[in-house]
């Protein structure tokens, strides 16, 4: 395509990847793209396309070609992204494969993937050396930093073959359609399922972002805290490269020092969930705090009691969203609605490509003002569930995807969520929202955070069990669980209130944040134990 062409291409008539690097490049040149802060390393529009052609060059030349997969484990470092990028530009597809994994499932990612090469680091290097022997597809492994050790066999430095590589664009071209991902879920219900997520998804959530709120430009900085493996951080690279706005990649999320990143790269944008907020809110406030740029915080599950201290302390607006990695971004706030919807807990409407449904068990529509289950249809979805078609038959029946979430919608056709179909707790035939009772323990001015849980029961089938995290200097005994159950009986219908109390100082969380409450759950073959029993009125 030709250069004038190039920079005069509006967005949306870019349908890959390979286009839209090549588009940035002409268009913002030698303007910063993307930083590292960890590394201290900057990259230019135009060094991502020169160098993303570099790597697709090493993967062509040891035989990765159209439509085959390639894993990458590693921390937030800029091979993480040019890599992904450089896959974009061939038609290959990414596995990511969480850090934090051991050999037993990682060897499940990168076998059910069928990966046939790996982009890792010196660090994990001995766990990929182990699963490679047993995974027979995995036949290329790639490390990122220098090699050491005698066990070296098969393993190829990867930067020194990059930087020898030539940064001529590579030949071939790829397609809307073409598969760029397979994102695989957190699992807290089975095995991982691999959402497979194509060129055009990816830039189905970057258009919006820039055509419609937050409208990101070349003025922007984002920031994103979140790990690379997670989606988070690539839809933040997608955007980028569509609007021309700097992104800043932190190495992970840090509460006491986050708003000195954003302060210090004067960042305008950024994305976070789960319990972030509540933990920035954790921090000593200072002078400082109101010092920034941010003009936009999007935001999925903000805490409704803590929505306007956020907004306040920081002097920015918050917006919520929602979304799903089946699914990308679908349902926002809007900048008109924001100051009547903050602390509703309102997540908004549908965005402009996304039609929003509020179904029950049989998929009929139910009355406005009725919890149902949220059920969505759109274009540039997931294209279903690697090799589990099963899986995604039942996730799209009817010609919508249903999202295991449940939701309400108001006579204006706002939407209010509740939470996970499948976290719901059944107590002596009532069903009990975990979040709901979540949101009323986190009003208790002691508490910092809380998850619930059910525990069987011979009796009632199931009972309600509170893992709570008090506020610094606040302990057991300054908040005791009776005070905790005074303070929800007040508030909540009998049979929502907690029977099961246990005090914890943190909680195990999911790579996005969430509280991860498949691990609470597997801790201990007897939930009751190391709890107050409010109806015993003992300690167990």
């Amino acid at each position: 395509m030709a250069t004038q062409t190039l920079q005069d291409l509006p967005l949306h008539h870019v349908e890959d990847i390979r286009t839209l690097i090549e588009r940035a490049a002409r268009c913002w040149g030698e303007k910063v793209a993307l930083t590292f802060d960890e590394f201290n390393e900057s990259i230019t529009f135009s060094e991502v396309n020169e160098k993303t052609n570099q790597i697709a060059h090493v993967l062509l030349k040891n035989g990765i070609q159209t439509g085959e997969r390639v894993a990458i484990m590693l921390k937030n470092r800029p091979e993480f992204a040019l890599t992904w990028l450089a896959l974009a530009k061939i038609g290959a597809v990414m596995v990511p494969v969480n850090v934090f994994y051991k050999e037993f499932d990682a060897k499940y990612i990168i076998e059910h993937s069928e990966a046939k090469a790996i982009v890792t680091s010196g660090e994990f290097l001995p766990l990929i050396r182990t699963i490679q022997h047993e995974v027979s597809t995995l036949e290329t492994v790639f490390c990122v930093d220098p090699i050491e050790g005698p066990d070296v066999t098969g393993v190829f430095d990867f930067s020194a073959l990059v930087a020898s590589a030539p940064n001529s664009p590579p030949e071939g071209k790829v397609f809307a359609e073409n598969l760029l991902n397979i994102q695989y879920t957190s699992g807290t219900t089975g095995r991982p399922k691999g959402c497979m997520l194509t060129h055009g998804y990816w830039l189905s959530i970057a258009k919006k972002n820039v055509e419609e709120p937050p409208h990101l430009n070349d003025g922007d900085v984002m920031l994103t805290a979140q790990p690379f493996y997670y989606m988070d951080p690539q839809w933040n690279v997608i955007s980028a490269l569509a609007s021309g706005a700097q992104l800043v990649v932190l190495d992970r999320f840090h509460p006491s020092t986050f708003w000195e990143k954003v302060r210090k790269y004067n960042v305008t944008f950024f994305y976070c969930l789960g319990v972030m907020p509540t933990l920035m809110l954790k921090m000593p406030p200072s002078p400082e705090d109101r010092k920034n740029r941010v003009r936009h915080i999007s935001c999925s599950a903000i805490p409704p009691h803590l929505h306007k201290e956020l907004e306040e302390r920081w002097g920015a607006p918050w917006y919520e969203v929602f979304g799903m990695t089946e699914t990308g971004g679908d349902i926002s706030v809007k900048p008109e609605d924001h100051d009547k919807l903050v602390g509703t807990g309102c997540i908004g409407k549908p965005n402009k490509s996304r039609e929003a449904r509020i179904v029950d068990e049989q998929d009929r529509p139910v009355p406005r003002g009725q919890v149902g289950e949220l059920v969505l249809r759109g274009p540039w979805m997931m294209d279903g569930y690697f090799k589990n078609p099963e899986a995604t038959q039942e996730a799209f029946r009817g010609g919508w995807f249903h999202t295991g979430d449940l939701a309400w919608m108001d006579e204006n056709g706002y939407i209010y969520y509740v939470g996970r179909k499948k976290e719901m707790i059944r107590r002596s035939g009532e069903n009990i929202s975990a979040s709901e009772v979540e949101e009323v323990i986190k009003l208790h001015p002691g508490v910092q955070y809380v998850a619930c849980v059910p525990v069987p029961d011979d009796v009632r089938g199931e009972e309600v069990k509170a893992y709570v995290v008090l506020r610094p200097g606040e302990t057991k005994e300054t908040v005791p669980p009776e005070e905790l159950v005074e303070f929800c009986s007040k508030k909540l219908a009998y049979f929502k209130v907690p029977r099961y109390w246990e005090y914890r100082d943190d909680l195990p969380r999911t790579p996005s944040e969430r509280v991860a409450k498949h691990v609470l759950i597997k801790e201990k073959s007897d939930l009751r134990l190391d709890s107050y029993d409010r109806v015993e009125g003992i300690w167990r």
